[in-house]
């Protein structure tokens, strides 16, 4: 006999359409009602995941929760996904995914004794393939999920899930995720009579998409269901009952060994302030826990757990898939941004009392010396170009320069001065910037000591006609003076791109900020044009001078600025181009003010590669991307490879993550401006047709890139550290310290160039600490991991793609390999 399951839910997004205090509220009246079934109907189960909205019972309707807790003991209940919340799952990093299983887990096991084995993300647009592997780490063995719900993978199916690793989930792909009030009957009796023959199927019920769940009037009208059908078992079921039966049918299920991409494409970009907010939050937590862990182990400090977790909290809050995507409403949009900035400051505190715990033991400054401390937070020497503002001791009133120059070790090394964020037009306040190699894990001191010079050294670079050229002996670089644009890039000789590279381009575009109706965006409607030299001089604030609209703003040891101003209609931009003296890393940074509607930003970086495949970071691996001009999802990096001249040109981004791919360019999606929540209904106008309607992303954002073309086996193993450099930027701060105590020892080294520290924190529910590595070129990796603070070390093998957790004794002086979820 047929059998099929139903599994009882009220999809409840806790923001959307609404704030988080509705979204709390309808929390309360789906639970109370569902309940309240739960104790009437016989045989009935409600299932329901996602921890913060049990926490929101637990603060504010404590009986209720009282009551929730009884019937999950009585099996009335059911405890379901075991996830924080359905986040996007194409966004957040894998540590990030990580956590939202942790805390998920965490939650759910001491406030329920629960362990589900099925994954939950019914409504997120998109799924990694990344998430496989770190599933299956957790217990999971099952993934319940319905987009991309465009009937190009489904929209029913059960299939194996491979992930990068090899590892499988058995997943299943359901039509929706609700049905209508009274309809459930209707709804089922339909999905009946499109199966017939199907041996084994599930179906989800309840009013949805703003709670509700289930209603008498449905179960009553269910209940007469399973009466009259005598040819079909329907049982009131949960996702782990049918995958238990479905797992007998597992070694005949297709395989699926890619992403589950793309959907709404529009998401990846939508609402960048959030996406930002949200990556530099990640970033700055998982440096703070590292500093911290640094500080804690070597007795400096006690390491803030609770404080942690509560930003912890926020980010994880914020990836929510109606807030990191852009598809909620403005208020709520101002609301995140408030979550993520709580976050931060909390972090922002903790760093900074890690930082002064871990500058123990570093010697006093000589008369005359600023000294500079920078602490890596990574396993590995960091190279590059680092700034540090500080003020002179007191304020210099004559027409002279205090030429700021930076030693190691009492040895002169490449720095220069650059203008400090200050506008105070006086001798007072310093920028030095400089060129250094910085030890792995550990805090690294430099000085600072002043040169008196007649005035500020102005930029040497000669500039023609035509363009701005330079060169460092190993990068060339080629800036159009009629255009303001990068004609030229060059590395030992080999030229990566074509003309007219980092050209803002403006694409048609629509209302919604899902874009529903498409996977790509097209045409491309105009570009971003330089302004000549008095709008230029006007749009940049001059009231003295009248400059060209590109020119050197910097220029010293260390690096040359350059600057140019263009304008599109209503919309003006600055694009900056920071030129290294050593390496061939070129960072470009886009300053938009955006007064555009109905339209995408883009940026053109045409490479010369014509037979290039296309790559980008994802949830712990490297997802192949579309070479058509479908706009894909990556995170920190996407990369053009071309297999023919054994080159790649990599892209570093520090918060944005749509971007296409066509006829050998990289297009980095800077912006959109969609309306608020404007979702396609039938034949309707998108936006309402009688008022202003405020617009997405309108104003000034800010973005930067790092650019670095090399041999392709080079770049490819190096692009990920990069990327993490980046994002996770060692911390930087001018500070006078005592000269007491003991230096720290560095915290972990890693003896290899390519495997990635995820993480290093203290447990969750215990004082040692976890250490988890990832491999992330899809190549069989050792190294030696190093914990100097404990004079441990231990030799790691790492599968490609593999993700390994390890748990790090300080009392026993011991490492060894862990799960994932860290239970003992």
């Amino acid at each position: 006999m047929a059998k099929l399951h139903l599994l009882s839910n009220a999809h409840l997004d806790p923001v959307w359409q609404w704030e988080w205090e509705e979204g709390a509220a309808a929390a309360v009246s789906t639970f109370r009602a569902a309940a309240e079934f739960c104790r009437e109907y016989d045989g009935y189960v409600f299932n329901h995941n996602e921890v913060i909205l049990y926490k929101w019972i637990e603060e504010y309707v404590p009986e209720l929760f009282e009551e929730i807790q009884e019937l999950v003991r009585l099996g009335k209940w059911n405890i379901m996904g075991g996830w924080y919340l359905q986040p996007d799952c194409n966004m957040p990093s894998g540590e990030s995914i990580v956590r939202q299983m942790l805390h998920g887990r965490v939650y759910f096991s001491e406030k329920f004794g629960a362990k589900p084995t099925t994954a939950i993300n019914f409504d997120s647009f998109g799924h990694s393939r990344g998430l496989v592997q770190l599933m299956r780490k957790a217990g999971y063995d099952s993934y319940l999920f319905m987009r991309p719900d465009d009937h190009t993978v489904g929209p029913e199916r059960e299939f194996r899930w491979i992930g990068f690793d090899g590892s499988e989930v058995m997943a299943h792909q359901t039509y929706f995720y609700n049905t209508l009030m009274g309809q459930a009957r209707k709804s089922i009796e339909h999905w009946l009579s499109s199966h017939e023959g199907k041996p084994l199927g599930l179906m989800l019920w309840g009013v949805g998409n703003h709670g509700g769940g289930p209603s008498r009037v449905d179960l009553d009208e269910i209940g007469k269901l399973m009466e009259a059908r005598s040819d079909v078992q329907i049982v009131h079921s949960s996702p782990e009952q049918y995958f238990a039966e479905l797992t007998s049918q597992a070694a005949d299920l297709p395989g699926h060994a890619n992403d589950l991409n793309p959907r709404f494409v529009g998401c990846y970009t939508s609402i960048i302030r959030i996406k930002q907010k949200h990556r530099l939050l990640e970033n700055e937590l998982y440096v703070t826990e590292k500093m911290l862990s640094a500080a804690a182990i070597a007795g400096k400090l006690t390491y803030p757990r609770e404080e942690l977790q509560q930003s912890a909290y926020d980010l994880l809050t914020a990836q929510f898939h109606d807030i990191l995507p852009g598809s909620s409403v403005q208020p709520a949009e101002d609301a995140s941004l408030r979550l993520l900035g709580h976050g931060l400051e909390i972090v922002s505190r903790l760093k900074a009392r890690a930082f002064f715990a871990l500058a123990s033991g570093q010697p006093k400054a000589e008369e005359g010396e600023y000294p500079i401390l920078i602490y890596n937070p990574h396993p590995f020497p960091v190279s590059g170009v680092f700034a540090c503002e500080f003020m002179l001791a007191d304020q210099n009133w004559k027409d002279e320069f205090s030429m700021p120059v930076v030693y190691r070790d009492g040895k002169r090394i490449p720095s220069q001065p650059e203008k400090e964020h200050s506008n105070i037009n006086l001798d007072w306040r310093k920028r030095a910037v400089f060129y250094a190699e910085l030890a792995p894990s550990s805090m690294n001191r430099f000085d600072c000591r002043i040169e008196m010079l007649p005035a500020k050294p102005q930029p040497q670079l000669e500039i023609d006609k035509q363009a701005i050229r330079f060169s460092n002996g190993r990068m060339e670089a080629v800036i159009n003076t009629g255009t303001g644009l990068l004609d030229a890039y060059l590395v030992d000789g080999f030229s990566y791109v074509k003309e007219r590279a980092f050209q803002p381009v403006v694409v048609a575009d629509n209302e919604d900020p899902w874009r529903m109706d498409t996977n790509r965006f097209e045409p491309d409607i105009g570009s971003f044009q330089l302004m000549d030299k008095g709008a230029g001089s006007d749009f940049s604030g001059l009231r003295h001078a009248l400059l060209p609209s590109v020119r050197v703003v910097e220029d010293g040891a260390v690096r040359t600025v350059v600057e140019a101003v263009l304008a599109y209609q209503h919309s003006r931009l600055v694009l900056t181009y920071k030129l290294p003296k050593q390496g061939s890393e070129l960072e470009v940074h886009v300053r938009v003010f955006w007064n555009e509607k109905d339209k995408m930003l883009k940026l053109s970086i045409p490479t010369t590669f014509s037979d290039a495949s296309y790559l980008g970071q994802t949830v712990y691996g490297v997802q192949t991307l579309d070479t058509t001009g479908q706009e894909a999802v990556a995170q920190k990096w996407t990369a053009a490879h071309s297999a023919e001249q054994q080159a790649a040109l990599t892209l570093i981004n520090n918060g944005t993550y749509g971007s296409d791919f066509k006829d050998g360019a990289i297009r980095p999606t800077l912006l959109r401006s969609p309306g608020y929540t404007t979702h396609p209904i039938m034949e309707r106008p998108l936006i309402v047709q009688d008022r202003f309607s405020p617009r997405i992303d309108q104003g000034e954002r800010e973005f930067t890139y790092w650019l670095n073309g090399g041999a392709a086996d080079e770049r490819l193993n190096a692009i990920d550290r990069e990327a993490v450099q980046r994002n996770e930027t060692p911390y930087a701060l001018s500070f006078f310290p005592s000269g007491r105590g003991e230096k720290v020892k560095p915290l972990v080294i890693l003896k290899d160039e390519v495997v990635q520290l995820g993480a290093f924190k203290q447990m969750e529910r215990s004082d040692d600490y976890v250490l988890r590595l990832f491999e992330p070129t899809g190549s069989a990796r050792e190294t030696e991991v190093d914990i100097p603070m404990l004079g441990i070390s231990c030799a790691v093998a790492l599968a490609p793609f593999e993700v390994k957790t390890f748990r790090v004794s300080v009392r026993e002086g011991t490492i060894s390999e862990a799960p994932l979820m860290e239970e003992d």
